[in-house]
């Protein structure tokens, strides 16, 4: 079954692309890519109908939100074509962020806020789409944090606000505190990650009807670069699996075992070459059949289910 161009988020009025670019290597290379080079990364997503665009602030050393931000600027398509997507709360120990002593997590209102607003400014965006809690905190206040997502929501700042990283539980005490949706969480899941299918993060997730955004889809590129014997036998599968279905790229059929999945998962893929985000949005198109998904779990998890 095709598996669509968007996700409709529950609740919240807002839609994403079914594949979502992550920006966290944006600054990886041996030099910064400049203004019309980043310009020319979003105008080349989006003639693949990736609209969708995640960040957080610590990406790059706190450097990705703005040299993306430079790129938004000199792209200068219509925002409402696009969505931003950012979180906040982790605290890295950085020569960008000299009062951080220790690398710790930061949910109160004020930090929230403070967030929003330098993203806001390093994006040159009046708003953002979804603003995220990166990670859990110890010492989350869940009215406070709570209070805080509210604000930059009733202020036009932020449209709807998710987690990142967060177990089922930690989900529902936020949303406990919350007069608006939580409308996704996003977990790492890929063939080298599949425990969010056994430890309930996807039974939560179609229970209460959100989609869940997935990162590291590929294994963080593990699943094509190891050599391990798992890695090597799962590529095999994918390979035998392809060439059935007449599809030679095994990351697209890796992205499309995902998107089979009930729950609506969102994956974000962080290459930043526009011929292999083409190549892996060929997913889209992919039709498994059960058994195939099937095969390619064992492969995955070394046997078959019980």
């Amino acid at each position: 079954m095709s598996q669509g161009s968007r996700v409709t988020l529950n609740g919240a009025g807002l839609s994403l692309s079914r594949i979502v670019l992550g920006g966290w290597r944006l600054l990886d290379g041996t030099s910064k890519p400049s203004a019309s080079d980043v310009a020319r990364l979003i105008q080349g997503s989006i003639d693949l109908g990736i609209t969708s665009f995640d960040h957080a602030d610590i990406y790059g050393n706190y450097g990705v939100e703005q040299a993306f931000g430079e790129g938004l600027k000199d792209w200068g398509g219509p925002r409402d074509t696009i969505e931003l997507i950012s979180k906040c709360d982790i605290m890295l120990k950085s020569n960008a962020r000299p009062d951080n002593r220790l690398k710790h997590y930061d949910t109160s209102a004020a930090h929230i806020r403070a967030s929003v607003e330098r993203s806001l400014t390093n994006l040159h965006t009046d708003y953002l789409d979804i603003l995220l809690i990166h990670r859990p905190d110890p010492l989350m206040n869940a009215d406070e944090t709570a209070s805080g997502l509210e604000s930059v929501v009733k202020a036009g700042k932020v449209r709807a606000v998710g987690v990142s990283n967060f177990s089922p539980s930690q989900f529902d005490l936020l949303a406990s505190r919350l007069s608006v949706p939580l409308v996704t969480n996003q977990i790492e899941m890929s063939l080298l990650q599949t425990s969010p299918l056994f430890d309930g993060s996807l039974d939560h997730a179609q229970r209460l009807r959100y989609a869940p955004m997935i990162w590291s889809p590929l294994g963080g590129g593990k699943l094509f670069s190891s050599n391990g014997q798992r890695e090597i036998y799962v590529r095999d599968v994918l390979g035998e699996v392809g060439a059935k279905i007449g599809v030679e790229d095994i990351s697209a059929i890796a992205i499309a075992w995902l998107l089979c999945h009930p729950a609506r998962l969102i994956p974000v893929l962080g290459s930043l070459n526009l011929d292999r985000l083409a190549a892996m949005t060929r997913a889209l198109d992919i039709e498994l059949d059960r058994q195939q998904w099937f095969e390619i779990l064992k492969a995955a998890t070394g046997r078959d289910v019980p």
